[in-house]
């Protein structure tokens, strides 16, 4: 995850410009954590620059929160070093606790208190009074546009509302960190494109934003992803640098979308997948809205899938090479680790 440094020609004096130096926001390395036999973090290592949007990827149980629980100085590490804003996640917690947000799934601020209240509160744990609790309280308020929900309890508001609260009360203190924990879990799809909208400008301004998320299309929007599965970091990178990986779409293999269309132009994916799945030379086949991606070997052609899905009530099948999807990556990238798990394992057949 290192950048990209294009050496620049030098001056006229013979001696390069002088760039201004960029340090990493957050450091892992080797980052580990045990709870008694249970290994929940193994050995992870990455770096997030200074106004990245940082995508943690993973299952339920990979490890995600007790990373990002590390990270805020909440719990320490059994083994390995990470820092955050420039300080030791061991040496410097609280240092750490003082300059971060951390915004979790589920609604935790007062539900008895109003909008109001709960943003005046936090901003007093924060140390702010007066007239800067009074101005830092009506930016967030301005930010996140929650202006005519002031004397509205916040129990009452929705899951959207709620999670605009819970960002502005993250961000009363003006940390330059973010930690986001499945931040648009549950909530409907307009509040959470309204939410990313408001993670963008934050990002626009400088602000580091480290979140998990189990939905693809906000991992799309990342500026770079981590996937971690049982424990360890599989991989890290910009979303489109995964979707080159040579595992995911493996030499000697292809990837198509299907389409199939019923004679009235309904779609019929259900269908054409049972069929698909039969055909040989088809190595995977998942269904993705109200297409097929498929997964085949190289020589499949796209007339031979046309031809074995047309009949049998679907009229014609629209076919089309395709790139990787990012869930496309994860689904590849698991089945590899599983794999190899399986044949670290004395007795089992991979």
């Amino acid at each position: 995850m290192s950048e990209l440094r294009i050496p620049l020609p030098p001056s006229a004096g013979g001696t390069p410009a002088p760039g201004p130096v960029r340090h990493p926001t957050i450091v892992l390395q080797g980052l580990t954590k045990r709870f008694g036999a249970l290994t929940a973090v193994d050995d992870v290592s990455f770096t997030v620059e200074p106004g990245m949007i940082f995508g943690f990827l993973g299952p339920n149980g990979s490890g995600k929160s007790t990373v990002i629980r590390m990270l805020c100085g909440l719990i320490g590490p059994t083994a390995g070093t990470a820092s955050v804003g420039g300080f030791d996640i061991v040496r410097d917690p609280e240092r750490i606790r003082e300059r971060i947000g951390y915004m979790s799934q589920r609604f935790s601020l007062y539900e008895d208190l109003t909008v109001l209240e709960n943003l005046s509160f936090y901003g007093r744990v924060y140390g702010l009074r007066g007239a800067g609790l009074d101005v830092r309280r009506d930016a967030v308020v301005e930010l996140v546009h929650i202006g005519d929900r002031l004397g509205q309890r916040a129990g009452t508001l929705s899951g959207g509302w709620k999670q605009r609260l819970a960002l502005a009360c993250a961000l009363i203190h003006e940390p330059r960190i973010l930690f986001l924990d499945e931040p648009t879990a549950g909530i409907d799809p307009v509040a959470r494109r309204e939410l990313w909208d408001l993670l963008f400008e934050l990002a626009g301004e400088g602000t580091t934003l480290f979140v998990t998320t189990h939905y693809m299309d906000e991992a799309e929007r990342c500026t770079e992803v981590g996937y971690i599965y049982h424990s360890r970091l599989i991989v890290s990178g910009a979303p489109r640098e995964l979707k080159r990986l040579p595992g995911v779409t493996p030499e000697g293999a292809q990837r198509f979308e299907v389409r199939c269309l019923a004679p009235d132009g309904a779609s019929l994916p259900t269908r054409g997948l049972m069929v698909l799945r039969r055909m040989p030379g088809v190595r995977d086949a998942t269904i993705f809205g109200d297409a097929i991606h498929l997964l085949v070997e190289e020589g499949v052609s796209a007339a031979a899938l046309r031809a074995a899905v047309e009949g049998n009530g679907i009229a014609r099948a629209e076919v089309r090479p395709m790139a990787p999807s990012l869930e496309d990556v994860f689904v590849a990238l698991t089945h590899a680790e599983e794999a190899k798990r399986r044949a670290a394992r004395p007795g089992v057949v991979a």
